[in-house]
Protein backbone atom coordinates (compact mmCIF):
# COMPACT_ATOMS: atom_id res chain seq x y z
CA UNK A 1 0.00 0.00 0.00
CA UNK A 2 1.79 3.33 -1.00
CA UNK A 3 0.44 7.26 0.70
CA UNK A 4 0.38 10.51 0.09
CA UNK A 5 2.72 12.93 2.32
CA UNK A 6 3.06 16.99 2.37
CA UNK A 7 5.87 18.21 4.02
CA UNK A 8 6.13 21.63 5.61
CA UNK A 9 8.72 24.04 7.27
CA UNK A 10 7.79 26.83 9.91
CA UNK A 11 9.42 29.12 11.76
CA UNK A 12 8.30 30.10 14.62
CA UNK A 13 8.55 33.21 16.62
CA UNK A 14 10.12 31.71 20.30
CA UNK A 15 6.89 33.21 22.43
CA UNK A 16 4.71 31.38 20.05
CA UNK A 17 6.15 27.97 20.33
CA UNK A 18 3.61 26.42 22.60
CA UNK A 19 0.80 27.75 20.64
CA UNK A 20 1.95 26.71 17.26
CA UNK A 21 2.69 23.23 18.59
CA UNK A 22 -0.82 23.24 20.16
CA UNK A 23 -2.52 24.02 16.72
CA UNK A 24 -0.64 21.91 14.45
CA UNK A 25 0.50 18.80 16.33
CA UNK A 26 -1.46 15.30 15.70
CA UNK A 27 -4.38 16.36 17.95
CA UNK A 28 -4.23 20.44 17.32
CA UNK A 29 -6.64 22.59 14.74
CA UNK A 30 -5.44 21.13 11.44
CA UNK A 31 -5.93 17.73 12.25
CA UNK A 32 -8.99 18.14 13.56
CA UNK A 33 -9.95 19.88 10.46
CA UNK A 34 -7.85 17.49 8.31
CA UNK A 35 -10.27 14.23 10.31
CA UNK A 36 -13.02 15.91 8.46
CA UNK A 37 -12.05 14.06 5.45
CA UNK A 38 -11.50 10.38 4.17
CA UNK A 39 -8.36 9.63 3.51
CA UNK A 40 -6.61 11.55 6.22
CA UNK A 41 -4.09 9.38 7.89
CA UNK A 42 -2.40 11.88 10.62
CA UNK A 43 -0.08 14.53 11.29
CA UNK A 44 3.59 14.22 12.77
CA UNK A 45 4.79 17.15 13.91
CA UNK A 46 8.68 17.70 14.81
CA UNK A 47 11.03 20.38 15.93
CA UNK A 48 14.67 20.82 14.97
CA UNK A 49 17.04 20.20 17.67
CA UNK A 50 19.16 22.38 16.69
CA UNK A 51 16.77 25.09 16.02
CA UNK A 52 14.53 24.62 17.99
CA UNK A 53 11.74 27.72 16.73
CA UNK A 54 12.36 25.29 13.02
CA UNK A 55 9.12 22.85 12.96
CA UNK A 56 8.24 20.44 9.92
CA UNK A 57 4.79 18.84 9.76
CA UNK A 58 4.20 15.85 7.99
CA UNK A 59 0.67 15.67 6.62
CA UNK A 60 -0.48 11.52 5.42
CA UNK A 61 -2.76 10.96 3.24
CA UNK A 62 -4.15 7.30 1.75
CA UNK A 63 -4.15 9.11 -1.86
CA UNK A 64 -3.13 12.66 -2.95
CA UNK A 65 -6.80 12.20 -4.53
CA UNK A 66 -8.43 11.98 -1.18
CA UNK A 67 -6.11 15.02 -0.76
CA UNK A 68 -7.32 16.98 -3.31
CA UNK A 69 -10.60 16.13 -2.13
CA UNK A 70 -10.37 17.61 1.24
CA UNK A 71 -9.03 20.75 -0.39
CA UNK A 72 -12.04 20.99 -2.83
CA UNK A 73 -14.52 20.30 -0.31
CA UNK A 74 -13.01 22.16 2.74
CA UNK A 75 -11.60 25.02 0.90
CA UNK A 76 -13.29 27.91 3.01
CA UNK A 77 -12.45 26.75 6.39
CA UNK A 78 -8.63 25.90 5.22
CA UNK A 79 -8.20 29.12 3.94
CA UNK A 80 -10.10 30.85 7.07
CA UNK A 81 -7.75 28.34 9.58
CA UNK A 82 -4.78 28.95 7.33
CA UNK A 83 -5.57 33.04 8.04
CA UNK A 84 -6.46 32.69 11.55
CA UNK A 85 -2.62 30.72 12.41
CA UNK A 86 -0.36 33.86 10.20
CA UNK A 87 0.81 35.37 13.37
CA UNK A 88 1.90 32.14 14.94
CA UNK A 89 5.04 31.88 12.18
CA UNK A 90 7.85 33.91 11.10
CA UNK A 91 8.32 31.74 7.42
CA UNK A 92 6.41 29.01 6.16
CA UNK A 93 7.64 26.22 3.19
CA UNK A 94 6.45 23.53 1.13
CA UNK A 95 9.00 21.16 1.47
CA UNK A 96 7.85 18.67 -1.15
CA UNK A 97 4.62 16.13 -1.60
CA UNK A 98 5.58 12.66 -1.17
CA UNK A 99 5.05 8.85 -2.43
CA UNK A 100 5.00 6.82 0.63
CA UNK A 101 6.04 3.57 0.27
CA UNK A 102 4.92 1.08 3.23
CA UNK A 103 6.17 -2.06 1.53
Amino acid sequence: MSGHARLWQFDVPPDRQAEFERVYGATGRWAVLFRRAPGYRGTILLRDRSVPNRYVTIDRWRSEADFEAFRQRYATEYEALDAACEALTEREALLGIFDEDEA
